[in-house]
């Protein structure tokens, strides 16, 4: 059966958890939008400052609440900090199709391991859990890093649409679409992203849950402060 997208599921292994995002996660989120901006240079959609960071909170929550997308917020459990996010979106429920996306890591967290991790969590419960068919990724063809990542994923890669965006610098981007198949998720890629972890078998564990009912450290005044940003 395919995945209701408003139910609450925890993706874990040992080392990351991934948790559905709530509105309180842009005070997690806030200090990679202020300190980092240059993480989304070759994204479309860039949470940058708080009032961006705020719009990027309000709207991926919203798309959830309203089944159309699966936002996470990652957390490294080595040292129980939240690191980045990531989503499921584009779902197409009639060919059991979508994308992975929107996904990005502070940057003392890149390069050592953890988009592996990540992905094969989400590519798991795609797949084996919730049916998917078929799961895509899109990435700006001058972002080299993001590709040589799903290249070393075991993403194909189908194509390029040519010229099929707008940065935020205003130029033109083409972007080079990659895939996966569930035939190729079961035959070979997710054994193969086993051994690049080192992880013979990874624990993953879904688990359904309330996340109103999560234990937060923000007062009143920062749960206020947050309204304010996020009616706006």
């Amino acid at each position: 059966m395919l995945m209701n997208l408003q139910q609450s599921i925890i993706l874990q292994d040992t080392r990351v958890l991934l948790k559905p995002m709530q509105h309180a996660d842009f005070f997690r989120l806030l200090p990679f939008a202020l300190n980092e901006p240059d993480l989304w240079r070759y994204s479309v959609v860039q949470p940058i400052g708080s009032q961006g960071m705020a719009k990027y909170v309000r709207l991926a929550v919203g798309a959830r609440n309203s089944g159309k997308e699966f936002p996470f917020i990652i957390m490294d459990k080595t040292t129980r900090t939240y690191i980045g996010s990531t989503r499921l979106f584009d779902v197409n429920t009639q060919t059991k199709c979508a994308q992975i996306g929107y996904t990005w890591y502070g940057g003392k967290y890149q390069g050592k391991g953890i988009n592996k991790q990540c992905k094969y969590l989400l590519l798991e419960w795609a797949f084996e859990e919730m049916g998917f068919e078929r799961i895509e990724c899109r990435v700006d063809s001058e972002n080299h890093k993001s590709i040589r990542s799903l290249n070393s994923v075991g993403y194909k890669q189908d194509g390029i649409l040519r010229s099929n965006g707008i940065r935020a610098s205003g130029t033109r981007r083409s972007s080079i679409v990659f895939s996966i198949l569930k035939s190729e998720w079961l035959s070979e890629i997710k054994s193969r992203l086993q051994d690049l972890m080192s992880m013979p078998t990874l624990q993953q564990q879904s688990i359904s849950l309330s996340i109103q009912s999560e234990p937060t450290s923000f007062d009143k005044n920062n749960h206020q402060s947050i309204d304010r940003l996020l009616v706006k």
